[in-house]
């Protein structure tokens, strides 16, 4: 039996130094524990084949499928301000692309495969932990509409991982269109490359931005197009309440999709100073702070791009300095449009920022619940505020800020069905909540039970609809249910 991956590998033909060829280290005993079969029909797979013994010894790196050319990428990084001249995947290898139903060319990587030449004195493996906190939340943010690598199966190697203590082994298959990073731009710049940064300007171009090949200015154009994406991106982040945790510039994607789900949360009350993980002990990456680190991690980009702009310095650097002075707009623009169809706005006038903003003051000091609140809020416009209400310790001062946007609700001609429905079309009722996914893990690492991990995927793929059977699902942890911190994968 031969399971057919159609690959046309594109990375790996780039120059030597863009990567170290190494193949995944075999494990003794994979076992499937979750296909997504719908996304291996859209990459052109067969799903019953890959539910096979041998599909999940592929999936697991047992296994090299033909056609294959197993890679371990190149990158650097800032690691929370830090530069680090080489990371690279160090757990991780390429298998190769494949081009999608869409016509979309797709990577295809495993996590978790074994040590490469960038492993750093790791293991290269993964604990099952992070693997199903990935999957969990890769896909949930895909059913959210927001741009994201996927995960198209999970599978547990029959060995032990040693972390603080020895943990089931497991390996993901992450999806995405594909995984060059700022970072992998400041490997080259670092070393003065000019010739390798263009080389990977290029390949982008042709790969993300094809439209960009016939621009006057393609590598101008190119990082405007990167500083477009990544303010979009943002704004989805915020929007949904995510905090991605470690923002660092080897996790910033150049085709703009949210890329390694570590320590990444979401919020349960809002606080925009919120932090959940473990190593962000400054706050660097807390959930208000995002699109200021975006613009950080965008002007390192920008750094690296500057020998393929102009001859003088000078000159570049101005170039440089007005495309990335487009983020802070474009960032606001997607973000306030954004919150007003979050509270049911369908027009922008004078006074919408501020009303909004109050809104979140309100919350804040209310320790209202991000999601809830804003669900519920489509109620209210239909003139039922009981739910709403109770997510305010002080129901008064939602009233008081209530009034206010009732009176702004009157000044468009929609109905209040009309407006409920568009709210809800944009306002989960379910998101991964961190007690959640501690709970499908614990049941998973120390009873071997998926069941947990497959109702909260069930859930989590209809994030807009009310799912009555699954009503306890949108509820907020209670006080001993709070998680206040997550953990790195590694």
């Amino acid at each position: 039996m031969t399971i057919h991956f159609p690959f046309q590998n594109t990375y790996s033909a780039l120059p030597a130094n863009f990567f170290a060829r190494v193949a995944p280290t075999p494990v003794a005993a994979p076992r499937l524990i979750k296909l997504n079969r719908p996304l291996a029909i859209q990459l052109g797979l067969d799903p019953d084949l890959l539910s096979t013994p041998e599909g999940a010894e592929i999936l697991a790196g047992k296994r090299v499928p033909d056609g294959a050319d197993p890679i371990a990428m190149a990158y650097a990084g800032h690691q929370f301000g830090q530069f680090v001249p080489q990371l690279g995947d160090g757990r991780a290898i390429l298998l190769g692309e494949v081009v999608d139903r869409d016509g979309v060319r797709r990577d295809i990587q495993l996590k978790g495969s074994g040590p490469t030449p960038f492993s750093r004195r790791g293991d290269g493996r993964a604990a099952l932990g992070p693997v199903l906190r990935e999957y969990i939340v890769s896909e949930a943010m895909f059913a959210l509409g927001i741009p994201t690598t996927r995960s198209l199966a999970a599978v547990v190697t029959g060995e032990a991982v040693m972390r603080e203590t020895a943990l089931p082994g497991a390996v993901l298959t992450r999806i995405a269109a594909s995984h060059i990073r700022v970072g992998t731009f400041q490997f080259f710049a670092a070393r003065g490359d000019t010739d390798g940064v263009r080389a990977l300007a290029d390949h982008v171009i042709a790969r993300h931005y094809p439209d960009l090949k016939a621009a006057a200015q393609p590598y101008h154009a190119l990082l405007a197009a990167v500083v477009a994406r990544q303010a979009d991106l943002v704004a989805r982040w915020l929007l949904v309440g995510f905090i991605h945790g470690v923002m660092n510039t080897d996790n910033t994607s150049i085709s703009g999709e949210t890329i390694d789900y570590g320590p990444c949360a979401f919020l349960d009350a809002y606080n925009p100073a919120q932090v959940f993980s473990s190593i962000d002990e400054m706050g660097r990456y807390a959930y208000a702070n995002q699109p200021r680190i975006a613009l950080w991690n965008l002007t390192r980009l920008a750094e690296c791009l500057l020998s393929l702009f102009a001859d003088e310095q000078e000159k570049a650097i101005e170039q440089a300095q007005t495309i990335l002075g487009e983020f802070p707009e474009k960032f606001t623009v997607a973000y306030n449009a954004g919150l007003r169809k979050k509270i049911g706005l369908f027009t922008a006038r004078d006074g919408d920022e501020a009303l909004i903003q109050d809104l979140l003051d309100t919350m804040a000091k209310n320790e209202a619940d991000f999601t809830l609140t804003f669900r519920h809020l489509g109620d209210a416009a239909a003139d039922d505020a009981a739910d709403v209400r109770a997510q305010f310790t002080d129901p008064a001062a939602f009233d008081e800020w209530a009034g206010r946007w009732r009176a702004r609700l009157a000044l468009e001609p929609q109905t209040s069905a009309e407006r409920k429905d568009a709210m809800r079309a944009v306002n989960p009722a379910f998101i991964p909540r961190n007690h959640r996914i501690e709970a499908v893990i614990q049941a998973a690492v120390n009873n071997d039970d998926y069941a947990p991990f497959e109702e909260l995927l069930t859930v989590l793929a209809k994030p807009f609809e009310d799912q009555p059977e699954y009503a306890a699902y949108a509820e907020p942890p209670l006080p001993e249910q709070l998680v206040t911190q997550t953990f790195c994968g590694t």
